[in-house]
């Protein structure tokens, strides 16, 4: 099928690993040009035929930073896709609300939710020129926040929430906004030894092979197995497409079936 995308501007947060080097590649492929920014540029990043631009969107300033080589970069943004987003690395994720600290609080909303709320704002003019497209990236554990580290669910939940709202504002204008809320996706946060997989294994006194083999069933995924990243570069692709212009304040569930309510 063709997205009648090629021609378009994209920018890509969280854009090194996973579901955002999924995105970007798959953009590409669909002829897009795309501005990548993440804070490291791994050679696969490098390789993907993007504009990679190495920024810390934890950082306020950062979000502007990015936005204004984009613009230079690509003149004006047709596609906004707000990926970025984890922050697990460190440990400590699997407590209960005594386990976190202040830090580890604001340092997840940063990441997760201010993030993309600067990003917006700063790209937002580009957007309604250009009548174009958001789409955050957030998690089905917005839905279900007890299954991940609370700060990070509850962030996620914040993000959900954020599309629903821009979506009244910018919608009128000509700008559509959609959410995409993965289950498990086959990633770095999951499969990585240093990652909330690894971590959660530990806790619970299980290899971390074993709770990968698990998890699809324990979490009553229906697919039995976890999201691919592709995946949900193929939903993006979707929904940045003249294709789904009647598509804009959904929260779009790619999950294998996890979440059983209507």
């Amino acid at each position: 099928m063709d997205f009648q995308l090629a021609g378009k501007t994209a920018l890509v947060t969280g854009a090194s690993r996973g579901i955002g080097l999924a995105v970007v590649t798959t953009l590409i492929a669909e002829g897009m040009r795309v501005v990548a920014g993440s804070r490291t540029i791994p050679p696969e990043l490098a390789a993907s035929g993007a504009i990679a631009v190495p920024v810390d969107l934890s950082a306020a300033e950062g979000s502007v930073q990015l936005v204004e080589r984009a613009l230079t970069e690509l003149g004006e943004i047709d596609l906004l896709v707000n990926n970025v987003g984890g922050g697990d690395s460190d440990g400590r994720q699997t407590g209960g609300i005594a386990t976190f600290d202040d830090e580890q609080w604001q340092r997840m909303f940063e990441l997760n939710f201010f993030s993309a709320v600067r990003t917006t704002r700063a790209a937002l003019p580009s957007l309604l020129r250009r009548k174009g497209v958001i789409v955050n990236i957030s998690s089905n554990a917005a839905r279900m926040p007890h299954a991940g580290p609370m700060p990070y669910t509850t962030a996620k939940a914040a993000l959900t929430a954020f599309g629903k709202a821009l979506t009244e504002e910018v919608g009128p204008q000509g700008v559509r906004v959609n959410t995409i809320s993965p289950g498990p996706v086959r990633t770095f946060m999951w499969e990585s030894p240093q990652g909330y997989g690894a971590e959660l294994a530990r806790s619970m006194g299980v290899p971390h092979a074993q709770l990968l083999a698990q998890l699809p069933a324990a979490m009553g995924i229906a697919s039995g197995r976890f999201v691919e990243p592709a995946e949900v570069a193929a939903l993006v692709s979707y929904l940045a497409s003249p294709l789904a212009g009647s598509i804009t304040g959904a929260d779009h569930i790619i999950d294998g079936g996890a979440i059983k309510t209507a």
